[in-house]
Formats: C-alpha cells, structure tokens, sequence
C-alpha cells in the first residue's frame, strides 16, 4: 500500500491542515518582502524562493490520500484552496473530485480546461464517472463518453439511467461471480489469476448461465472448507439482495441493521447486475445526516464555507424571512399585554424563561420524532400511543421544572401567585411544545416534505409565540 493510500488519523490530518495553512503563508510573507526588495537580483530570488515553497507543499500534498487533500481543499479560502489544487497531480483530480462537497467541487471544475477534465474522468470507474457526470459541462461529457469502450459506455448509461437516491445510481459493477457447479479448489486457483480482487470484496456472487444470482460465497468459507467441496454445498442461498429502484437510505439502514460489507443487486428477473459496498453506504448516511441537519435549520443546499457573500445569501434568505415574520408575530403578542408587563416588571424577566425551554423541548421531540421517521418506525397506529408519551413527558418535565422555577420566583419577588403562574406557564408550553414537536415532523411528511425540512425554525416560532401568549395571559388574568 502507498504511503498516499494510509487512512490519516484525525489529529494527524488537523496538523497537515495546518502544516499547508503555515507553507502557503511563508510562501506569500517571503514574496511579499521580495517585492520591496530593489536591484537586478529580485525577479531571480523571488524565483527561487517561489520555487523552494512550492516544492515543499507539493511533497507535502504528494504524501496525502484523496479523501485527506478534499478535506484540506473544503477549509482552505478559494485562492489557497486553487493553488493547492493546482499541485494535485492529474492522475488524482478524479478521486479527490469525488470526494469534495458538491460546492467545492463546483469552484474546482470551474478552474479547469476540457482537457484537463477529460483526463479527470477518464482515470474513474463506470459508476463514478455517473456521480461526477451533472457536474460535467455538456461537451466535455459528450466527448467523454464518446471516448470510453461500449461495456464502459453502458455502465455510465445504466448509472446515470437512476434517480440519485436510488441503488442503480451508486452500484457498482466491479465483482467476482463464479458458477456453483466447481470446487472450491477450482474458485481458488481462479482468484489466483485475477492477482487483486475489487475493494471490499468479503463475499462472492454464485449465479447460473443465465447471469440469475443462486447465492453467495463469503471469503472465509472458501478459505476454511474442503477444497474438493462443490460451491453449491457451501455457499448461502438466503442472501440479501436489493434492487435498483430500491431507495439508498433505506438501504443504508439495511446494511446497518445486517452489518452487511457487499451485497448483490439484482433485476426484476434475479439477473446480477452489480453490488453495493459499506463506502458507498457510509457516503449515503453522511450526507443524509448533513442534508438534516441544513434543512433543520433552513439551509437550502450545500454550501461553501468560503462562499461569496452573494451565495450565501441566496442560501439563507428564504428562511431568515420566516422567522422574521415569527418574530414579529411574538413582538406583537408582547406588545398586546404591554400594560401588564408595565404594571409587573418581573413579567419582563421571566418570559424568556418559558420561551427558552419550550424551544429546546420541542427541539428534542422533533430530533427524536425525525430519526423514527427516517428509520420507518413510525406507523398510524404507533402515532397516536407516541403522541401520548411525548405529552405526558412534558406534563411531568413541566410540573417538576416548572414547579423549580415558579419557587424561585415566589422567593425572588416575594409573590405566591406569580410562581404558580410560572409553574403553569411553563407546563403549558411544554405540552404545546410536545404536541408541535410531534405534529411539524408528521404533516411535512404527510404532505411530501422532508420531516426535517425547517422544524427548528418553525418549533421555536411556535414555542416562543405561544410562550409568551400563555405566559403573559396567565399574568394578566391571575396578577394584573
């Protein structure tokens, strides 16, 4: 294994990181200083040392795995980020441009010629040149394609024929398949001449003449039994097979569940046409989790980190601009019991309190209330029942905390009533806030949004208005 092909720990990767970020300022400080310089020696030293710089950080980029340099290259500002990329050798443009975000990825291509595209692509597999295919301008695909072998040409054709959140998108069609009527010793001599199997290979695809997939054969029952046994005795005919209109989350979650390494896809017909390995499953629950986690909090799309203000602000507006509104639908529930907050100041102090906790509540249901959705575990008739549990949650968060704030209250402002009405106040929009968490999550999906799909923006809006209404009510019917 080369020194570029060893997994980089974490820490050891923050280092580089900022062995790079330390290269590319020397390089810039010592070209600064050489351009104050005067005589007929300064084009010739500032050569010299351009040179020194850059092939100090080439060897140290030389040294790195694809998925390593992608990292770096995703937390470095655009100008570093292009000249660094610029010193990627050509036969690693391909990898690292896979594993880039989609927003890098799009700034990288950009900086690049047809030509220097075409030999990108053309170092990849069938099935990433599919992944990276929209990405490619028009012309460059057409030329590119023109230029693979027809079994090649149908690979990326049958790839890219797939929605991208299904199997068919991701599969790939790198794999051993024997026949289940030899040896064992037979198989063995086979993977001999093949010299290397494809990555992650843990298992092998048993199919008939017809191509239909008959079972699998793990690596290590080949390796532990008789070598004069027949496949067919070995080999395991309940395997899990998926299909490529099956949905790549809930295939992820499958090989979750069956610690599964590869499986085989299979057609209509049980016909084998490809696999699924862990690395392209990890990849899927990655960018799931991330894809939450944005939509969560309004975020559209992937985004650069060192965007333009321009992009960013594209990505952002949309959401920013309902919770505006929300904000000023709780000034305005505010602004209604005005005179009761000027008549009891501590109103004023205390109903952040109620607000605040009614948003992190309901920011609790709504993750845990997501991930079961996400994991198929919820079910009309398990709705209800969870409804239930998640309101009687906050009925006793908010008599316990509730009760806890509403005595400190009583024993800040030396007044009875205003603590009952903080303990009320809090236990009311905890279930508010128990309901909503249960309910934003269930409608999206209802209506064919993604569950998660702004919930935090819309459940803090709703606990802050409805806060603030209870609270400030409350006060005025029992303190004013």
């Amino acid at each position: 294994m080369s020194e570029a092909e060893v997994s980089t720990p974490h820490s050891l990767l923050q280092a580089q990181l900022a062995r790079v970020h330390e290269l590319l300022r020397r390089q810039r400080l010592v070209e600064s200083l050489a351009h104050r310089e005067h005589g007929d020696h300064r084009d010739l030293v500032e050569n010299l040392v351009h040179r020194q710089h850059v092939a100090e950080l080439q060897r140290e980029i030389d040294g790195l795995h694809p998925a390593d340099i992608a990292y770096i290259l995703e937390a470095l500002p655009p100008e570093d980020r292009l000249e660094v990329w610029n010193l990627v050798k050509a036969d690693r443009d391909g990898e690292i441009l896979l594993e880039v975000s989609d927003a890098v990825r799009e700034s990288l291509l950009a900086d690049m010629d047809k030509p220097e595209l075409l030999a990108a692509a053309e170092q990849l597999d069938a099935e990433e040149i599919a992944d990276l295919a929209e990405d490619l301008p028009e012309d460059v695909l057409a030329e590119l394609m023109h230029r693979l072998n027809a079994g090649q040409r149908e690979r990326v054709q049958a790839a890219m024929s797939w929605e991208e959140d299904q199997v068919g998108a991701i599969m790939d069609f790198d794999m051993v398949t024997i026949r289940e009527d030899v040896s064992l010793e037979t198989v063995l001599r086979y993977l001999r001449r093949l010299k290397e199997l494809p990555e992650h290979t843990d298992k092998l695809f048993v199919v008939n003449g017809d191509s239909v997939l008959t079972g699998v054969l793990p690596i290590r029952w080949l390796l532990v039994n008789d070598p004069a046994k027949r496949v067919s005795a070995v080999m395991a005919k309940d395997a899990n097979t998926f299909h490529p209109e099956d949905d790549v989350t809930e295939t992820a979650q499958a090989f979750e569940r069956y610690d599964l390494v590869t499986a085989p896809v299979v057609d209509a017909n049980g016909k084998l046409i490809g696999r699924l390995t862990i690395d392209a499953m990890v990849d899927v629950i990655r960018e799931e989790s991330d894809a939450e986690v944005r939509e969560r909090f309004g975020l559209r799309e992937d985004e650069d980190i060192f965007a333009s203000v321009w992009k960013s602000l594209r990505n952002r507006w949309a959401w920013l601009a309902i919770n505006l509104v929300t904000a000023f639908i709780a000034s305005r529930v505010i602004g209604v019991f005005e005179g009761s907050i000027q008549k009891l100041v501590a109103l004023a102090a205390l109903m952040p309190i109620v607000a605040g906790i009614g948003g992190n509540s309901g920011n609790q249901t709504i993750t845990m209330i997501v991930r079961a959705l996400a994991l198929d575990q919820i079910h009309p008739d398990s709705a209800k029942r969870l409804l239930r549990k998640e309101l009687g949650v906050a009925l006793a968060n908010g008599l316990i905390w509730g009760g806890v704030i509403g005595f400190v209250a009583w024993l800040l402002y030396k007044n009875a009533a205003l603590g009952f009405v903080m303990t009320a106040a809090m236990t009311l929009n905890l279930l508010l806030a128990a309901l909503m968490g249960v309910l934003i999550p269930m409608t999206l999906l209802r209506f064919g949004r993604d569950p998660a799909m702004g919930s935090s923006v819309m459940i803090t809006a709703l606990t802050d208005s409805g806060g603030f209404f209870i609270f400030l009510g409350l006060a005025t019917l029992f303190l004013i």
